[in-house]
C-alpha cells in the first residue's frame, strides 16, 4: 500500500483526490442534514419517514439516469480538467440555494437542491475515475481507484458524523464554505484533454442513454461488471433508505445513531478498498469480488436477525453512548462494519476493470453506461424499499431481500471472473 497512499502526494492525483473528497462529504452533509431534520423534526409515522428518505434517494439519484450518458460524451469530448472547474462553480451556486433551504426551512428549496447536486455529481461522476488512466500508469489505476472509493467512504463518513451532530444552521453555512473550496481544489486538476475522436455529443438524454448502454452491454465483459456492480448498488440503496426510520423505529435511537450507522458503513467500504488493493497487488482482477459478495450477504442476514431480536428497555430515544452500552449493539455494528468491508473488496476491481478495458478515449462514456444502470438499479431498490414499506413489510424484514440480492452479484461477479481467464 506504500504505493499507493504515494500517489497522494502528486499532483497528477492529489488535487483530484480532494475535489472529490470535498464533493462527497457536501452531498452527505446536506443530504444527510435535510433527511435527519425531516425524520426527526417534521415527521412522526414511520412510513411518511421512509417515503421521505426514499424521496430525497431518488431525487439525486434521478439525474445519473437522465443525464449520465450526456456527460460521459462531454467527458470524452472535452478537457476533463475543463469540466471540474465548471461543475465545482455550479456546487457554490446549489450549496446557497441548499443552505436557504435550511435555514427557513424549506423543504421545497432542499429538494431543489438535492435534485440540482445530483445534477453536478452527474457530470462529475464520469471523470472521477475516467481520468486516472490518463494521469497514472496502468499498475497504479487499481491503487488510484482504492484511494478514490477509499476517500469517498472517508468523506461520506465525515459528513454523515458532521450532520447527525451540529445545529441545522451550522450545517447551511458548512455547506457552502466546503463548495467553495471543492471549487478552489478542482482549479488544480492538470489538464486532461480528449484521447479519442467523437462524432457529436447527442443531448438528447432518451436516445443518447439508450445508445450509450446498447453499444457498451454488447460486450460481455463490460455488460458483466456492470450489472455486478448495479446490484451492490441497489443493496445500497435498499439500506440507506432504510437506516434513519430502521434506527428509529425499531432500534429506538435519536439521529446521532442514525449518522452512526451511515458513518460505520462508509469506514467498511473504505477499509474494504483498501484491503483489495493489498490483495491483488495492483492487478485488476474479479477474483475476490465473488466470495466478497457472499461474505457480504452473511453478515447481512446476521445483520438482520440481531435487529429482529432487539428488545428495547423502554426509555425515550437512545443517544449514541446509551446504544452503545446496550448488550446488542456491538454484534449490530459489527454485523454492519463487515456488509460494508466485504462490499469494498467486491466493487473496486470492478470499477478499475470498467476503465482498463476500454481505450482512454472511450473510459468517461463507459463510467457514464456503467451510472446509468447503477442509477436505475438504485431506483428499483428505493422503489422497492418504499413498495414494501407501504404494504407493511417493516424495514428489519427487507435485510432478508438484500441477502437473497448478494447471490445474484456473486454469480455475476463470477462469470465475470471466468470470462476474464
Amino acid at each position: 500500500m506504500q504505493s499507493s497512499m504515494g500517489l497522494l502526494t502528486r499532483r497528477r492525483f492529489l488535487p483530484l483526490f480532494v475535489t472529490q473528497f470535498l464533493g462527497a462529504f457536501n452531498d452527505n452533509l446536506f443530504k444527510n442534514a435535510m433527511v435527519l431534520f425531516a425524520v426527526y423534526n417534521v415527521y412522526s409515522d414511520p412510513k411518511q419517514e421512509t417515503w421521505f428518505s426514499g424521496l430525497a434517494t431518488g431525487l439525486f439519484i434521478l439525474p445519473f439516469f437522465l443525464l449520465s450518458a450526456t456527460s460521459g460524451q462531454l467527458a470524452d469530448a472535452t478537457d476533463k480538467a475543463r469540466i471540474i472547474r465548471l461543475v465545482k462553480l455550479a456546487e457554490i451556486l446549489i450549496m446557497i440555494v441548499g443552505a436557504i433551504g435550511l435555514l427557513l426551512p424549506s423543504i421545497p428549496l432542499m429538494l431543489a437542491a438535492l435534485l440540482a447536486m445530483g445534477v453536478h455529481s452527474t457530470f462529475f461522476g464520469p471523470i472521477k475515475y475516467a481520468i486516472l488512466p490518463q494521469h497514472l500508469e496502468r499498475d497504479e489505476v487499481l491503487a488510484g481507484t482504492g484511494l478514490v472509493e477509499a476517500g469517498t467512504y472517508i468523506s461520506i463518513l465525515a459528513g454523515t458524523i458532521i450532520a447527525g451532530v451540529i445545529p441545522v444552521k451550522a450545517a447551511a453555512a458548512m455547506v457552502v464554505i466546503v463548495a467553495v473550496l471543492g471549487y478552489l481544489a478542482g482549479r488544480q486538476v492538470p489538464p486532461a484533454p480528449p484521447t479519442g475522436e467523437l462524432d457529436h455529443v447527442d443531448h438528447n438524454p432518451l436516445t443518447a442513454s439508450y445508445r450509450l448502454v446498447s453499444s457498451t452491454m454488447h460486450i460481455r465483459k463490460l455488460f458483466l461488471a456492470i450489472l455486478s456492480i448495479s446490484f451492490f448498488w441497489m443493496i445500497g440503496a435498499v439500506l440507506f433508505v432504510q437506516f434513519p426510520p430502521l434506527v428509529k423505529n425499531v432500534l429506538t435511537a435519536d439521529k446521532a445513531v442514525a449518522s452512526l450507522f451511515l458513518a460505520v458503513f462508509s469506514v467498511g467500504v473504505a477499509i474494504g478498498s483498501v484491503i483489495i488493493n493489498r490483495l491483488l497487488k495492483g492487478e485488476v482482477s474479479a477474483r475476490y469480488s465473488p466470495p466478497a459478495v457472499i461474505v457480504m450477504g452473511g453478515f447481512v442476514l446476521a445483520f438482520y436477525l440481531i435487529a429482529r431480536s432487539w428488545v428495547p428497555d423502554g426509555r425515550d430515544l437512545y443517544d449514541v453512548m446509551e446504544f452503545i452500552a446496550h448488550p446488542g449493539a456491538p454484534a449490530l455494528l459489527g454485523a454492519l462494519l463487515g456488509v460494508a468491508i466485504a462490499g469494498g473488496v467486491f466493487v473496486v476491481p470492478l470499477y478499475a476493470f470498467l476503465t482498463t478495458t476500454v481505450s482512454q478515449g472511450e473510459t468517461a462514456r463507459t463510467v457514464a453506461a456503467n451510472n446509468i444502470v447503477n442509477s436505475g438499479a438504485m431506483v428499483i431498490g428505493s422503489v422497492c424499499a418504499l413498495g414494501l414499506s407501504f404494504v407493511g413489510v417493516s424495514a428489519v424484514d427487507q435485510f432478508l431481500m438484500t441477502a437473497g440480492m448478494c447471490l445474484i452479484s456473486a454469480a455475476l461477479a463470477w462469470k465475470l471472473h471466468r470470462a476474464c481467464d
